[in-house]
């Protein structure tokens, strides 16, 4: 379905969503009850998700939250953060902004604290501000061809000097059952505006319905199917696929549901969480850094291509290393420094293209020493 149809589904179906429950927008999904009792129940009821991408979070963490919906998942992430985070909740819905709005201040006086914001926006396009987009046409409507073009560079003009999320802002995004709704030509678009907001080291937790094999053209035409988060469904690969595409690393699967959310002409949707990360950009220096694949697997392949054999030191760049050394790494992986440090202002270019195994000691490196003492795992040193 293209991108304006698939909107127009999207819309009005989610219209009819706030004021009344619909029950087949829903798709089992347990919440830690603690977090629900500030949540007033009219958000509660007219919650539409298929996973909880908020127990992945942290305190004092800014999170955007797109297609926010009623707001639940912001709700409880405002309290996962805490006073210290921040919380944005972005959706293109007025019907559902008007609910999040309201009940806002209520949340914030249960908990003692305001964190949470909601914004208007399309979640493929989080730099554009629509109400301030609003404002602007109300005073000059695009009534004919030159007045929308000027309505277009007025858009852009909010894009650049007062975006809705601006770039490397966000520690996480997070979003739930909505990725799906977005029309398949803007779906790069959508997912690279995601590495965009992200801060160096941030990352995605995104829970989102897929499917076991492709959904045929017939049902992706479908436009019932398409805003009720089926006939839309990414592949299971084709999810973690777009994530790569997009410049993201470390890219794993947090949850995947067991038994199929709904079967529909013997094709299983179910919801998968997935969380990727964002930094691996910038310049592969060589500073003589070796690490040490631990296992437990023989050999594994990382995003950019190392090829790393289980015990083996391979020589990587400075960046591959700091990054090694982050999650979702770190746990894998020993390191090892040169025995002499090469400052980073002296560090040449390093050929990621290549794999090699490295000696850090130094060629010149004869040292002796006496047996450390050994203790067993039994016993006491």
């Amino acid at each position: 379905m293209d991108t304006l149809n698939a909107e127009k589904a999207v819309r009005n179906r989610y219209a009819e969503g706030a004021p009344t429950r619909v029950a087949d927008l829903c798709c089992p999904t347990d919440y830690d009850p603690s977090y629900l009792e500030a949540i007033p129940s009219e958000v509660l009821e007219r919650d539409y998700g298929c996973g909880d991408p908020s127990r992945h979070l942290r305190p004092g963490e800014t999170v955007l939250d797109l297609g926010s919906g009623t707001g639940k998942v912001c709700f409880i992430a405002a309290q996962v953060v805490g006073p210290a985070g921040r919380v944005i909740g972005v959706d293109m819905t007025t019907d559902m902004l008007e609910v999040t709005r309201r009940n806002a201040p209520l949340v914030a006086e249960r908990l003692g604290y305001a964190n949470v914001e909601f914004r208007r926006g399309r979640i493929q396009d989080p730099a554009l501000d629509l109400d301030l987009l609003d404002q602007e046409l109300a005073v000059r409507p695009a009534g004919n061809y030159e007045q929308l073009l000027a309505a277009q560079e007025h858009a852009d003009e909010l894009r650049r000097h007062q975006p809705l999320a601006p770039t490397e802002s966000i520690d996480v995004v997070v979003s739930n059952y909505v990725l799906n709704l977005v029309g398949v030509k803007a779906r790069d678009q959508l997912f690279s505006e995601i590495h965009r907001v992200l801060r160096r080291g941030g990352r995605a937790v995104i829970s989102d319905i897929v499917s076991d094999e492709p959904v045929p053209m017939e049902l992706r035409n479908d436009s019932e199917l398409w805003s009720g988060c089926i006939s839309g469904a990414f592949t299971e690969h084709g999810f973690l696929e777009a994530f790569e595409r997009a410049g993201f690393y470390g890219i794993r699967v947090l949850a995947r549901q067991a038994e199929p959310w709904r079967i529909v002409e013997g094709i299983e949707f179910r919801w998968l969480t997935v969380e990727a990360f964002r930094g691996k950009e910038g310049a592969c220096l060589e500073r003589r850094q070796a690490v040490v694949y631990r296992g437990p697997f023989k050999e594994v392949l990382d995003d950019d291509g190392h090829r790393l054999q289980r015990g083996h030191r391979h020589a990587v760049c400075d960046k591959t290393f700091r990054i090694y050394q982050s999650e979702p790494y770190g746990e894998h992986f020993d390191f090892i420094e040169p025995l002499q440090i090469v400052p980073l202002s002296e560090a040449e270019p390093f050929d990621c293209c290549r794999s090699a195994l490295r000696e850090t000691k130094g060629h010149d490196y004869d040292a002796n020493t006496e047996a450390a003492a050994c203790c067993s795992p039994e016993s006491d040193c």
